[in-house]
């Protein structure tokens, strides 16, 4: 079958070609037209596979989220305990400094887009809280840290990430390398770890 009549290549092409043109444009100004113009498709294909713009914006951020959650389940697959809590958070870091234009639809532009949006964000965030969680229950169980509250600490760790990730895709700035320097540390010491040197 050629790529040109793959349906899953031009469902990709047409969701690159859409984070393209969210990223630069926004959502409210993205018209669906420009979409199929940086596709190099037919109005028939995007609608084929997506009936509308809301529905391709939000197949964009579950695309990222998997992404990072497959990027944090190889990362930690072989790891236990706190080594595992740190490689997560690391990873997280990691690809949404590697993602820029996918950490701004779904940190930036999802904000204030109504209900639909503001529920997959949540979502999003839920998820990854979720994960952190438990590999925070996993190293209280192993002892090594002491007991806490780890939905509640999950949680506060995922909004300090995104909001440092927000800043960092408004602005440029703190680097990806900085926010991974200061951020880390600060997020392992809250539940008491300290890492060992050259760890």
């Amino acid at each position: 079958m050629s790529a040109e009549h793959d349906p899953r290549s031009t469902r990709e092409r047409i969701m690159d070609a859409a984070l393209n043109v969210f990223s630069r444009k926004g959502y409210y100004d993205t018209r669906m037209d420009e979409i199929v113009e940086e596709a190099a498709t037919s109005k028939g294909a995007i609608y084929f596979h997506f009936p509308n713009k809301e529905k391709l914006f939000l197949a964009l951020v579950d695309q990222f989220a998997d992404l990072l959650e497959r990027r944090v389940k190889e990362a930690i697959a072989d790891k236990a305990g706190m080594v595992r809590v740190r490689a997560a958070v690391i990873t997280v870091l990691e690809t949404f400094g590697k993602y820029r234009r996918p950490a701004k639809i779904l940190l930036v532009q999802a904000v204030g887009l109504g209900n639909v949006f503001e529920k997959k964000r949540q979502e999003v965030g839920e998820r990854f809280a979720r994960l952190i969680q438990s590999y925070l229950d996993e190293a209280i169980a192993a002892g090594e840290i002491a007991p806490v509250d780890s939905e509640v600490v999950a949680h506060a760790w995922m909004g300090a990430i995104e909001n440092v990730v927000i800043q960092w895709v408004y602005t440029g700035e703190p680097q990806p390398e900085r926010i991974l320097g200061a951020l880390v540390p600060l997020l392992l010491h809250s539940v008491g770890y300290h890492e060992k040197e050259g760890a």
